[in-house]
């Protein structure tokens, strides 16, 4: 019955991620509610694979502050579903202050792979790291996928870095209508909704949209959509029109492509922006990252 609640949920919830992987979570879900159960491991590998649980750290004077996996304002939601994979942007937010405002960190890079998540919260995330552009370099580096609400943040930075491998776009916003009612009726059970506001139960489950409530929703995507196009242009310094004529329109670009088009400023690794930013590559056997987790989290950017 979890499963089949934050199902419904998804109704209420502004998209700007890959259609393929949101179809993929549905598809998850849809399969949990119907009594199908999967071990902490399926889930991981279906939803939240092991990429998505970096955090934040540093390399000389380089801190890295990693958005990887599902993007989601607190992230309960995607919590719930996948054990804790993805990005809080309330936490990533709280990790690039510290990571901005600490006078030993010359350097900020946003370690990015991520297909996009929910709406809430990305444009004021944006927004922040926007606003320290100009103190200190703010690299976005592409370790592979910056998509949708991903790409959104990534275009915030002073430039993006993609990998030679990587992706990035997926520039657009959804929402999507379950009319379960039919469903319902074979089980047997009619429902019956009692409310008081002409709008109050308008976009149910339980019914089609009626035209109006199908215009409101289609309204509120544009807007978003706007919102998304506005920032990604302002990040990039280029033209609104440009980015809704041109590489806005919701397809994914590999790295080269993305370069040419004004996406992205240049194809690199992760080692090679560090090395550009004077982080000499460890050996192998010096190459573990100390993980910072639970009550260590706020003193991660300060050793």
């Amino acid at each position: 019955m979890k499963y089949a609640h934050i199902l419904m949920a998804f109704a209420s919830e502004l998209w700007a991620m890959q259609p393929e992987k949101l179809a993929a979570i549905t598809e998850f879900l849809t399969t949990q509610a119907d009594g199908v159960k999967f071990s902490a491991e399926e889930i991981e590998a279906k939803i939240a694979p092991q990429t998505a649980k970096a955090v934040a750290r540093k390399e000389g004077d380089v801190a890295i502050v990693p958005i990887r996996g599902i993007i989601s304002n607190r992230v309960e939601m995607m919590g719930n579903i996948s054990g804790g994979g993805g990005t809080s942007v309330e936490a990533f937010a709280r990790n690039l202050r510290m990571a901005a405002d600490d006078e030993g960190v010359k350097t900020v890079i946003l370690d990015v792979d991520s297909p996009g998540g929910t709406v809430s919260g990305v444009d004021e995330a944006a927004g922040l790291i926007h606003s320290y552009r100009g103190r200190k370099p703010i690299i976005a580096q592409v370790n592979a996928t910056a998509a949708s609400a991903a790409y959104w943040l990534a275009s915030a930075a002073d430039e993006i870095v993609v990998t030679p491998s990587g992706q990035v776009g997926s520039i657009g916003v959804y929402t999507m209508h379950n009319d379960i009612s039919a469903s319902l009726e074979k089980l047997g059970i009619r429902k019956s909704l009692i409310s008081a506001g002409p709008f109050k139960i308008e976009g149910n489950p339980f019914g089609p949209l009626s035209e109006e409530a199908l215009a409101y929703v289609q309204a509120q995507v544009d807007a978003v959509y706007e919102m998304f196009i506005d920032r990604v242009a302002m990040g990039r310094g280029v033209a609104s029109a440009d980015v809704r004529g041109g590489f806005g329109q919701g397809r994914m670009v590999m790295a080269k492509q993305a370069v040419s088009g004004k996406m992205a400023d240049r194809v690199g690794t992760l080692e090679d922006t560090l090395a550009r930013f004077g982080v000499a590559q460890r050996q192998p056997e010096q190459a573990g990252r100390r993980a910072f987790a639970g009550e260590r989290e706020k003193r991660a950017l300060t050793l």
